[in-house]
Parts: structure tokens; sequence; C-alpha cells
């Protein structure tokens, strides 16, 4: 939960990866997750995702991939709360009936700053794959769009890092 400044309410923030592919940002958005205190981390598509208990995926690739993810998110996969779905649309529905408003983390011709970005009550963050961003499947679940700014030549952060970014601004200003 995050606090308000300005009424001191405290803010509840899910963020959702939607078809990331490296582990290692995963691990390393465990990490980011878990030390800005979002309340829950959800992993759709086909984002790798840590050991499940009824895991149904091949056991090589279990063992690959949680030992990847582990590298980067240092035991705190073991400390949020998170989940792994197929089905974007359906999370994203859910999320709605609780209340939340869907922000997608992209750059658009329709995204504000994150300055502009008013904090809300309730709020699920959906960020993308890493060189393509958020698909326009995504974008039309989405209730707001938000962008960092760049001030330098290159044309995007990397996908942790602009989350990071996002919610410090969330967590912090």
């Amino acid at each position: 939960m995050l606090m308000d400044k300005t009424s001191n309410k405290l803010s509840s923030i899910v963020v959702i990866a939607h078809n990331l592919r490296s582990a290692h940002n995963v691990g390393s958005l465990f990490r980011t997750c878990e030390g800005l205190a979002v309340d829950r981390l959800i992993l759709s598509g086909y984002t790798p995702y840590p050991r499940l208990a009824k895991d149904s995926r091949l056991p090589h690739i279990v063992e690959k991939l949680d030992k990847q993810i582990a590298k980067t998110a240092l035991k705190t996969e073991d400390n949020i709360k998170w989940s792994h779905v197929d089905e974007l649309e359906t999370i994203v529905d859910e999320l709605k009936a609780e209340g939340y408003n869907i922000v997608g983390l992209e750059q658009s011709t329709l995204s504000i700053k994150v300055m502009d970005y008013k904090l809300q009550d309730k709020q699920a963050i959906i960020i993308g794959n890493e060189p393509l961003g958020l698909d326009d499947q995504a974008i039309a679940l989405c209730d707001q769009l938000v962008e960092i700014p760049m001030l330098g030549k290159k044309e995007s952060f990397n996908v942790v890092q602009a989350t990071a970014m996002l919610l410090f601004y969330l967590r912090f200003v």
C-alpha cells in the first residue's frame, strides 16, 4: 500500500507484466515491486514466472526459468504476492470490477507525462514487451496511458527501469 501524501490515504498498486521475454527482467521486477511496496505482481501472457506448486510446464523449463528469475530477484519472489495468468483481459476485467484504474506505461500520442498523472486509490499498471511495449489489445484495456519523459537521444528505458521510475514517482512525489 502506498501513501497519498495529500490525504495520508493508502493507495493500492498492482503491476501487471504482460508478455515480457526476459526472466532476468522479471527477477528485477520482483525486486523493484517488493522494494516500492506494490501490493501484487501479476505476470501475464508468456512472461516467465517462478516455480508454482502444481506447475504444468516441463520440469527442465521450470528449473531454467526459476533459476534465472532467482538470480536477479534475490528471494523477493518469496516476499511479494504474485500470480501468473494466461489472459490479460481476464485479470483486467477482475481489477476493474474491484475499482482499479488501469494505467498503461507506454510512449504514445495518447499518453500523458508521469508528472501529470494523479494518484488513484487503486491503480493497476500494465507494462509490456521489452522491445515492442504494449500491443494495441493491451492499450485498449487501459483507462489511461503514462510515459516517462526521455531527455537523451535514446527513445526508451528498459521496461523495469521505467516501471521503477513510475513506482518511485507514485510512492514519493
